[in-house]
């Protein structure tokens, strides 16, 4: 099996790179240093040449030989020790038309000067020039030597061959090269010391590592159903999960917000404060209960920030709902089966009595009774589960002593696909219990169930002659936790209604007097709603 290649790692790519860049640099150097130092050098030797061949053209020895027989004889050791005490390359004599009177290489003395520079000269002239002799390419001072009458009797040459030029310049490259050979090793000291420094702020992780990481972060937050937000140490945000944001309803990019704007009176600050976690604290939000746990983030002993993740308890609450529904239809059902299971022993006792006729007439109430809501909940309401509901509550209401009365007007062929029995039976369960609750210890108690799908909305409307809800408390039933019942546990019933019908695009209506009772009116789209963000 091949092992997976693994990507060159951060500190090799960092070193590579700069060993690189500054070998690169180097050689851009070095070649620039290289060419500006040759020209230097050649302007340098041009001008020490120049000056020499002034100072020699000047010598009275060396315009008195001219008038000697053998000028040679004077100039030749003379232009030697000169040449040799002041390095130039060479130094040639000759007379006005050419002919050499002194040369480095004594056998080319009496021959005629080679370049074919002297016009110059010739004229009075002192220059610099370049011309090819018989010693090589070189760079060249020279002047006229002149007489007592200022006429021209000579020329003077001093040179520099360009071959020691470029070895000039190439000894000075070395000693740059040998400077910048320790910038290199100091370039790859620091970059080892920057890569280690990048691997410690990075955890020893290598790119792709954090890369992948991140990614996969991304991924992993989004797709978690729970809400996560992580804040400095000020309390400023660093990041939020689109579903805290779907928890929250925030749509505005809160990054570098502080937290309280989307979360009042937060616990993060004590955790800031005391590096300790906070579990499961429940709180409400957004007419939400929401379960939150804050965990401190902590580097070297000191908390450099918190994340929280929170939870919507209302998907709990409803699961607990539906099973607390399931259990109301089996106690409901086991109450209509205790009412009958009465009536049954009344029949048995009238019938043991010989009060037939009695009897019949009791058979015949319950009968016509039954045969009414029978109608209208087998005929007129074509759901299977909201027929059970109604059934059950008919028992519980018999129990309670209360007339639950389901109005004759209740036409109901199906729900939309769109439509959660689960939201369907608890508005139904919680708006019809409710109702009992306050119709319940009245004399006459009565409460309506009225249930319509003709139009553009599936409506649903509960009455009660109960004693009706107070101006001041009406804006509050549907609120979490609020009762006017001072029991434990309550306060929950209109509330899971309230955000079922909120689920579902629908909208809820109360009408209440103190005297009438109190109606609830459900309106629910039957249509999918669209939203366009």
């Amino acid at each position: 099996m091949n092992a997976k290649k693994l990507p060159m790692s951060l500190e090799k790519k960092i070193i590579g790179s700069n060993i690189v860049n500054t070998v690169v640099i180097i050689f851009i150097f070095l070649a620039i240093s290289l060419v500006v130092e040759y020209k230097q050098i050649e302007k340098q030797k041009g001008s020490q040449a120049l000056q020499l061949a002034k100072a020699v053209s000047s010598m009275p020895s060396v315009v008195s030989s001219f008038d000697k027989e053998d000028p040679s004889q004077i100039l030749q050791p003379l232009i030697n020790q000169i040449r040799k005490e002041t390095g130039a390359e060479f130094i040639v004599i000759g007379d006005k038309e050419g002919v050499r009177y002194a040369h480095p290489d004594q056998e080319k003395v009496g021959l005629p000067m080679v370049g074919g520079d002297n016009a110059q000269a010739l004229k009075g002239q002192f220059y610099i020039s370049k011309a090819e002799g018989s010693l090589g390419k070189s760079v060249r001072g020279k002047g006229p030597i002149t007489n007592a009458d200022g006429q021209v009797i000579g020329v003077v040459s001093v040179g520099y061959s360009m071959s020691g030029l470029t070895n000039d310049a190439i000894q000075r490259a070395k000693e740059m090269g040998f400077i910048s050979f320790f910038v290199l090793i100091i370039g790859v000291a620091a970059s080892y010391l920057l890569a280690r420094n990048i691997r410690s702020s990075t955890l020893g992780l290598e790119p792709h590592e954090v890369t992948s990481l991140y990614l996969e972060r991304n991924a992993i937050l989004y797709s978690i159903k729970e809400g996560i937000i992580s804040v400095d140490k000020d309390g400023y945000i660093t990041m939020i999960n689109q579903s805290a944001k779907n928890l929250l309803d925030v749509k505005d990019d809160i990054i570098h917000e502080k937290i309280e704007t989307i979360l009042p009176n937060t616990g993060v600050y004590n955790v800031l404060k005391t590096g300790k976690a906070d579990r499961d604290h429940e709180m409400t939000l957004r007419n939400k209960s929401i379960i939150i746990n804050r965990t401190p983030i902590i580097e070297k002993d000191q908390v450099i920030g918190a994340v929280s993740t929170f939870r919507d308890k209302t998907e709990v609450n409803k699961m607990v709902e539906t099973l607390s529904e399931v259990r109301k239809y089996s106690e409901d059902l086991r109450a209509q089966t205790h009412e009958f299971s009465n009536k049954l022993y009344v029949l048995s006792g009238l019938l043991q009595l010989g009060k037939y006729e009695e009897a019949v007439q009791m058979i015949q109430a319950e009968s016509s009774a039954l045969e009414v809501q029978n109608q209208i909940i087998f005929e007129q309401i074509q759901e299977p589960k909201i027929q059970a509901l109604l059934l059950g509550k008919l028992g519980k209401a018999s129990e309670k002593k209360i007339h639950f009365k389901i109005d004759e007007n209740c036409s109901l062929d199906g729900l939309p696909q769109h439509f959660s029995y689960s939201n369907i039976i608890s508005i139904i369960g919680n708006l019809v219990d409710n109702a009992f609750e306050a119709a319940e210890g009245k004399k006459d108690g009565e409460v309506t169930f009225f249930a319509i799908d003709v139009g553009d909305d599936l409506v649903i409307e509960v009455y009660d002659n109960g004693h009706g809800i107070p101006e001041h408390e009406a804006e509050k039933i549907f609120d979490t936790g609020y009762s006017t019942k001072t029991d434990e546990n309550r306060g929950f019933g209109l509330s899971i209604v309230k955000q079922a019908v909120e689920s579902l695009n629908g909208t809820i209506e109360v009408q209440s007097n103190l005297s009438d009772g109190t109606v609830v009116s459900i309106y629910l789209p039957k249509k999918q709603q669209a939203f366009i963000d």
